[in-house]
């Protein structure tokens, strides 16, 4: 049964995809599509890992450790074999979930106008940003029913924390933001205004797109990325909060020399 399930996952993660979400990025492109980069497994100074997408396999030449997705992760997180299959399957599952309640939300986007004039009080007007930042709605009481339909059991929903113990949306009457492995709700109503599914912020919004900008502006809130990308202003991270957890930390001391500017709200935090 391991077996089966360990061979199932392999053909199911494309190893650069899983590599890739640990904020890994290839250097270089070498023959054959296979990606060198910087070794995510110990502290390198020169590309040494290598990854060929093809085969998903990889292998570095600095420590001279490889294998496939499942090896990875065993070495990645420092767990055992049958912990980096759980790992894993939550990866893989829990992200594909979360992909349909993102395409949901944002279909509900344009069918709810109070939704679309709350973004427009921000400052947040055009269609095609809109549409990038995959940026939907959460109206309430209709996504269990929708994910329910898709084959979704609603035990799994409840533990990947998109509906309640009782059943009902998470994330109710809020403007809905896709993250790295979960989601962030700004609610237009009474509700406390931010939320997240159980799992935390994570790292940097947008992280992999600015990461090589010589000049980095660092904000607090979406909606402030938002309408600075709206601006003509691409090199723009989010920290979702003024208190930087360790990962982003890490993100922004990667050893590549870069300007950050901080450029905060001046109220006070959870105002904006």
């Amino acid at each position: 049964m391991k077996c089966q399930m360990a061979e199932t996952l392999q053909r199911q993660i494309p190893l650069l995809d899983y590599v890739e979400g640990q904020d890994w990025q290839p250097v270089r492109r070498i023959a054959g599509g296979r990606l060198m980069g910087l070794c995510p497994l110990h502290e390198d100074r020169k590309p040494s890992f290598l990854l060929d997408p093809h085969k998903n396999l990889f292998y570095c030449y600095g420590c001279g450790r490889g294998g496939d997705v499942i090896r990875f992760a065993e070495l990645f997180h420092g767990v055992p074999f049958n912990e980096a299959i759980q790992l894993l399957r939550r990866w893989y599952g829990v992200g594909s979930l979360l992909g349909d309640v993102v395409k949901f939300y944002q279909v509900q986007l344009h069918r709810h106008p109070e939704a679309v004039v709350y973004l427009d009080q921000r400052g947040l007007r055009q269609p095609e940003l809109i549409e990038q930042l995959r940026i939907g709605y959460a109206p309430g009481r209709c996504l269990r029913a929708w994910l329910m339909s898709l084959g979704y059991p609603l035990p799994y929903l409840q533990q990947a924390g998109v509906v309640t113990p009782e059943g009902f949306d998470t994330l109710t009457h809020r403007i809905v933001f896709p993250l790295d492995g979960n989601l962030y709700g700004r609610s237009i109503g009474k509700a406390a205004p931010h939320q997240f599914l159980p799992g935390g912020k994570g790292g940097l919004y947008g992280w992999e797109k600015v990461r090589g900008c010589p000049e980095i502006i660092l904000v607090e809130g979406w909606f402030d990325l938002a309408v600075l990308w709206q601006a003509g202003f691409p090199n723009v991270t989010c920290s979702m909060g003024i208190y930087l957890n360790a990962t982003q930390i890490h993100q922004l001391c990667d050893g590549v020399a870069r300007v950050v500017y901080l450029a905060f709200d001046a109220d006070r935090n959870g105002s904006c």
